[in-house]
């Protein structure tokens, strides 16, 4: 029989869950204002081109590839930017640290947490520049370790994925042993 935690832990949990939410949602603008920025800036509007790339593995609905060229207009660019994509990762990690009392509801937290900003920030870069286009539409979704492409329903369908399970694992309490 599991134990249910008092009603303040309870209200606790619940108000933690909301904030995860707005917080992935906030950092998602945060996320696609970025993209908006740097699309200006370097004019990758028209010139944002990722078909010059070495096939590692391809899953259909994910690629994953060595570009031949550099994607940004420099190496420089682009290591600030992988840079910057490990600093996502690890303000993700740390929100969840925070959030969570025990390793599972860490885990229910970083995945809450980083379905909302990636599910965000497709819908802030719809409103902000309208784009995508159609959620067929190909998209560079990471460069860690390396280039990860596909089309954007890709990570919507993943991060909704994503929420769901961690909402579920974040709101479980542990089963403490019965041994009576």
């Amino acid at each position: 029989m599991t134990k249910q935690l008092p009603r303040i832990d309870a209200k606790s949990n619940q108000l933690n869950l909301l904030s995860l939410i707005i917080f992935g949602a906030a950092f998602g603008f945060i996320e696609a204002a970025t993209v908006y920025y740097l699309r200006g800036l370097l004019n990758f509007h028209t010139g944002y081109i990722i078909n010059n790339y070495h096939t590692l593995l391809n899953l259909g609905f994910i690629t994953f590839v060595s570009p031949i060229h550099t994607l940004l207009i420099n190496n420089r660019i682009s290591t600030i930017e992988i840079i910057r994509e490990m600093a996502t990762i690890i303000l993700l990690l740390a929100v969840a640290f925070i959030a969570g009392r025990n390793r599972r509801q860490r885990l229910g937290a970083f995945l809450v947490s980083f379905a909302c900003w990636d599910i965000a920030y497709y819908v802030f870069l719809k409103l902000i520049d309208n784009w995508p286009g159609n959620l067929l539409a190909k998209d560079v979704y990471f460069l860690i370790p390396v280039t990860w492409i596909g089309p954007v329903l890709t990570p919507l369908i993943i991060s909704t994925v994503m929420l769901a399970i961690g909402i579920r694992i974040y709101r479980q309490q542990p089963v403490k042993p019965n041994f009576s």
